[in-house]
């Protein structure tokens, strides 16, 4: 094997990972070494024996794993980007091994007596704000690792996380797995009736990539309601594709999801916990329990009797059509058909004006130079992780750098569905480092010679995404524990659901959306159409977000001790408690292929964030609108004081340092039609 890329910090530009010389095998080498190093660099702190210091304990724990960093950050994109057979073992073998590696840095007593030292002088140690929040926030983070339990418990702990660690990444395995397996193929163009003609090419093209020349391959996306069903004319594949989604990794996954939930539950009373959603919400922006009940009683009701207004008018229509009882593979179908009658807005008509290229120069590229004065070079000569990638850089508009985003767009057999982003090498005053993230998206690819055109939906994705990668470029912190979107989970979708609005800024719409063959704008007409037409799908889309997310809230909110013997069964009295048991409308994610929550820890306890971080997005955007400055000085504010700030400073501190005021949710219930219902 050649020297290994992984052991040194790269040369490239930005310290983008040399990715030309990555190979599988570098991998575990690197993984090995960078976890012994780390030991050994924690173990040099422990034996120092000068008192504990914020410089000789906190800065230097700060400072170690940087081996290990980069070949962490490396593996996590690749394994969701680009993965194989190989990749997926090396995750299986690592995952308990990392889970123990971390266990062994938060739970040394040594380490900790002396953090605890310092931190119990903090006051007296004349840190400045963002010293004596790493201080705070490492001290955190160990107490609540377990760093203060006993002996035995804590080998209980680590007995759990280790198997916590394999769960969760079997748990992803089987839905990567299952969702390719699902792959709805057919024969002919015929069969897919209702979808545009760069649609079915699109088929075919995937049909050709997955080894199915002569098909017509539909691969699942990672959420439930198919974007195919709106289209398809064909109730029975409607039916079929729907079914598909719906009941992946049903046999595998379920008695996962359930070993996950309980084991979990476990860890938290072992950290002195009720549940393991109380665990998740003292360490985030909401704060308890309580809070996060409160937003969704106020919430699940009146979108209920949003959805049933919208079922009784799809039933009308459907009624039409010879349907006597609507099915939840009607549901989209029909709301288009309303949408196209009543508001005169056909989705597949709009796809011309929405090419990839161009909604990403002219829109997302452009809303950012307007709102932040920045600008975009692609950089051909810099190679991303598979050829598709893309290479910017990212400077201000006086040309001095900011970082570099990478851009991974297309769909592909290798990839996990869904959209995220990653950064790959985080911003850090400490080490003199300049961010480099990347966007990953799964659009389908065209046929040869042919534009990419998207959807609303995919249009909604890129700008979302992109506000994500915003938050990685524009951080400005000391510390790689503050960097970019290391914030409390329901904070970190904030910036990027603000970044959505610019999709649909006059100016911004205006300049990306345009025909992809004449050039001719969008009607301005249909612009007004368009967003009434959106105001009428929000019963569902609430209620299918809500439905997901009060899933994962019940699957958290079991005590230690419970048994439960059946997924579904828990899944559907898990909905009917919550007033969720809709049938025509699914949860966006069921139990088996609810990755957020069951395939790592991230958004275990917390998929509410997403509509938690809405009540901020709403007011933002209010503010944004109405507060009497110019789009950039605006802009400006939001990237001082919030999204420069990453986790250096309280996060709702950040929010009132825009807005200057504590969030309401009133701009939240009128955005989702539940004002005064």
């Amino acid at each position: 094997m050649t020297e290994n890329p992984f052991f040194a910090p790269s040369t490239l530009d930005f310290a983008l990972p040399p990715f030309a010389e990555i190979r599988e095998e570098h991998y575990l080498p690197a993984f090995e070494r960078g976890m012994a190093e780390q030991l050994a660099e924690v173990a040099a702190i422990v034996a120092d024996q000068a008192e504990p210091t914020f410089e000789n304990t906190v800065v230097a724990l700060e400072r170690t794993g940087q081996l290990l960093v980069r070949a962490q950050r490396a593996l996590e994109n690749q394994s969701g980007a680009d993965t194989t057979p190989g990749l997926q073992e090396l995750e299986a073998q690592l995952s308990p091994r990392l889970a123990a590696h971390a266990d062994a840095i938060l739970l040394d007593q040594g380490l900790f007596a002396r953090l605890d030292a310092v931190h119990a002088q903090r006051e007296t140690l004349g840190l400045d704000a963002q010293d004596l929040r790493l201080l705070e926030r490492h001290h955190v983070r160990f107490v609540r690792a377990g760093a203060r339990l006993s002996e035995q418990e804590q080998a209980r702990l680590r007995e759990l996380n280790a198997e916590l660690a394999s769960l969760g990444t079997a748990f992803r395995q089987n839905v990567f797995t299952d969702t390719r397996a699902r792959a709805v193929v057919l024969d002919t163009a015929e069969e897919l009736d209702g979808l545009s003609a760069d649609a079915v090419a699109a088929a075919a093209e995937n049909g050709k990539a997955l080894g199915q020349d002569g098909k017509y391959v539909l691969s699942l996306k990672n959420f439930s309601n198919q974007t195919e069903l709106a289209e398809l004319t064909d109730r029975a594949l409607r039916a079929r594709l729907l079914e598909a989604s719906l009941g992946r990794a049903a046999e595998t996954n379920g008695p996962l999801a359930i070993k996950l939930a309980t084991l979990r539950a476990e860890k938290a009373a072992l950290l002195g916990h009720p549940s393991y959603a109380a665990y998740v919400v003292a360490d985030e922006t909401s704060g308890s329990v309580e809070a996060v009940d409160t937003l969704f009683a106020r919430l699940v009701a009146p979108a209920v009797a949003n959805a049933e207004r919208e079922a009784a008018q799809l039933a009308e229509a459907a009624a039409a059509d010879g349907i006597t009882e609507l099915a939840a593979h009607d549901w989209a179908y029909y709301s288009e058909k309303v949408r196209q009658s009543a508001y005169q807005v056909d989705a597949a008509a709009l796809r011309p004006y929405f090419e990839l290229e161009r909604v990403l120069r002219d829109g997302v590229f452009f809303a950012a130079g307007l709102a932040y004065g920045i600008k975009f070079a692609e950089r051909a000569d810099l190679t991303g992780y598979h050829p598709e990638v893309r290479v910017w850089e990212v400077t201000e508009e006086d040309g001095s750098p900011i970082g570099l985003f990478l851009g991974d767009f297309h769909a592909r057999e290798s990839k996990s569905g869904g959209a995220w982003m990653n950064e790959l090498v985080q911003q850090s005053e400490l080490f003199g480092r300049r961010p480099v993230v990347v966007n990953n998206l799964n659009v389908a690819k065209a046929a040869p010679g042919e534009p990419v055109l998207l959807t609303w939906d995919e249009v909604r994705t890129l700008f979302h995404e992109f506000g994500h990668a915003l938050h990685g470029l524009f951080s400005a912190v000391r510390y790689p524990l503050f960097a970019g979107t290391e914030v409390p989970r329901d904070f970190v979708e904030f910036p990027s659901q603000v970044n959505e609005m610019w999709m649909t800024r006059p100016e911004v719409l205006a300049n990306y959306a345009r025909h992809h063959e004449t050039g001719e704008p969008l009607p301005a007409e249909l612009i007004g159409r368009m967003t009434a037409a959106e105001n009428f799908g929000q019963g569902f889309r609430t209620v299918e977000y809500l439905a997901a997310a009060l899933l994962d809230w019940a699957w958290h909110s079991v005590p230690v001790g419970t048994e439960i013997a059946d997924a579904e069964v828990f899944e559907a009295a898990a909905l009917k408690a919550a007033g969720l048991a809709v049938p025509a409308v699914p949860p966006r994610y069921r139990t088996t292929y609810f990755g957020h929550i069951f395939s790592g820890d991230y958004y275990a306890a917390g998929y509410y964030a997403y509509i938690w971080s809405e009540v901020l997005d709403a007011d933002t955007v209010e503010w944004f609108g109405s507060n009497g400055r110019s789009v950039r000085e605006s802009g400006g504010t939001f990237r001082a004081e919030l999204l420069s700030r990453g986790g250096s400073v309280a996060a709702l501190d950040c929010f009132r340092a825009v807005v200057g005021r504590d969030p309401r949710t009133e701009p939240l219930l009128e955005r989702r039609g539940l004002a005064g219902v």
